[in-house]
């Protein structure tokens, strides 16, 4: 599946740069997140866009709507999980595909709260 391998690229890229994967796919009732990693006090709530046409921009799917509702969502994570961290958004938008390579493309600290949607 294409969104998973997109997934586990930018979990090793966290990972590479000494993150902690805490959660994967993390839903609560509609409140969703792709990755929830974390280096220190910072807590990173990453949505991962990722598409095998590369002239489609991955990162054009993430809209006002996409982003409030990731903000939303973090809201509830640290919530349920007492958690007092800082807290950053990231983007990741991959292009390409398993067998034909692959270009990456991380937005850190993408955007602050309060989003508004559209």
């Amino acid at each position: 599946m294409l969104g998973k391998w997109g997934e586990d690229i930018a979990c090793a890229k966290l990972v590479a740069e000494g993150y902690a994967i805490c959660d994967r796919n993390w839903r609560m009732g509609h409140y969703e997140i792709d990755i929830v990693a974390m280096r220190g006090d910072t807590l990173v709530f990453a949505e991962v866009k990722t598409r095998s046409e590369p002239d489609i921009d991955p990162l054009e799917a993430v809209d006002n709507r996409k982003m409030a509702h990731m903000a939303a969502s973090a809201g509830v994570y640290v919530e349920s999980h007492n958690l007092p961290h800082d807290i950053r958004f990231d983007l990741f938008g991959i292009s390409g595909t398993p067998e034909g390579g692959y270009t990456v493309e991380h937005i850190a600290d993408a955007f602050d709260v309060p989003i508004t949607s559209y």
